[in-house]
């Protein structure tokens, strides 16, 4: 085997990945972190396993055994994809279940099952129900922060990165869109001619934010590009210079160069983009998400050393899940 299908096999040294993230992890740190970093991507080899990372995931893990990254409708379209054996879902339960919905035949593994969503906890297949007998005929999307339960429920899910795109492509004047209320609502305000009725849910990252932290980061930095996320209150996204999905707001930073950025969503965001663009000064605030910090390299490892934590969809739920999820697939942002 030549030097270079040598490098292919055993994927970057320990060297190149700390490169990648010296600026966030200080060399005294990096030791810690590289045992379970070189235990993983051998583990990754001999299990045919793939590491999905959504873009909320910390730098160390992000930028170092990460295979696949992005938002959900990336991570959802690489799981359709992807011909690993193993998949670990480096995220949240409901992107783990999408990722099983899409790969039924595949082990699916998250690394903490703890690691759940407010909005996905907001709603249920019986709230799904209900609501289609209070508004009969009326389609339903469903954002992918949902169990397979809700999305089985659905005619369709979307994301916040064609979320419009797919309430557009219903060509319906009335849609019921759930469970985040915000999301919805700025949705609505791109589309006036579309009713779209809401439910009550909400992200605990994003709900927090006001516009009065953007009028404050203007003050504090003059000239500064705000970036909010559409999960966030209107108010919010009004004050804001672009909202968009975390692909989007890569997107706008990597061709459009701020010189500076304050970025109004999770705070590993600003900090995996920073690693890239080094020349973009990001500000704060942001805000944690718990839940994606429940994840760590440790956890990685062991759910790829012992196989859990296992992931399942019951059968009855796959297919119609699944329909909704490759609905939402086929529509193009």
């Amino acid at each position: 085997m030549d030097a270079a299908a040598l490098d292919r096999v055993q994927g970057p040294s320990q060297a190149e990945l700390y490169e990648r993230v010296r600026h966030h992890v200080p060399a005294i740190e990096w030791p810690a972190f590289a045992e379970d970093v070189a235990a993983i991507q051998a583990l990754k080899r001999e299990r045919n396993a793939v590491v999905l990372a959504h873009n909320y995931q910390a730098p160390e893990i992000f930028h170092t055994v990460a295979d696949i990254v992005g938002d959900s409708l990336a991570l959802a379209r690489e799981a359709a994809r992807t011909d690993a054996d193993v998949i670990v879902l480096a995220g949240v339960h409901f992107m783990a279940e999408t990722a099983k919905i899409l790969n039924p035949g595949k082990t699916v593994l998250i690394p903490d099952p703890a690691a759940g969503c407010s909005l996905a906890d907001s709603i249920t297949a019986a709230d799904v129900r209900a609501l289609r007998r209070r508004y009969p005929g009326v389609p339903v999307v469903t954002y992918v922060n949902t169990s397979a339960a809700v999305k089985a429920e659905s005619d369709l899910c979307c994301t916040s990165g064609n979320a419009r795109a797919v309430v557009e492509s219903l060509g319906a004047k009335r849609v019921l869109m759930i469970p985040d209320e915000y999301l919805a609502q700025n949705v609505q305000a791109e589309l006036p001619d579309i009713e779209i009725l809401t439910w009550a849910g909400h992200c605990e990252v994003h709900e927090r934010f006001t516009a009065a932290d953007i009028r404050e980061a203007r003050e504090a930095y003059p000239g500064v590009t705000v970036l909010a996320h559409p999960e966030c209150p209107p108010a919010v996204v009004a004050e804001a210079d672009f909202a968009g999905s975390t692909a989007a707001m890569q997107a706008f930073v990597e061709t459009r160069r701020p010189a500076q950025v304050v970025m109004i969503t999770e705070c590993a965001m600003a900090d995996n983009l920073a690693l890239r663009n080094p020349d973009v000064a990001f500000v704060k605030p942001c805000n944690l998400c718990p839940h994606m910090k429940r994840i760590s390299l440790g956890k990685i490892r062991r759910s790829l050393e012992t196989l859990t934590h296992e992931v399942t969809v019951p059968d009855d739920l796959i297919v119609p899940a699944r329909r909704a999820v490759e609905r939402m697939l086929a529509v193009r942002a």
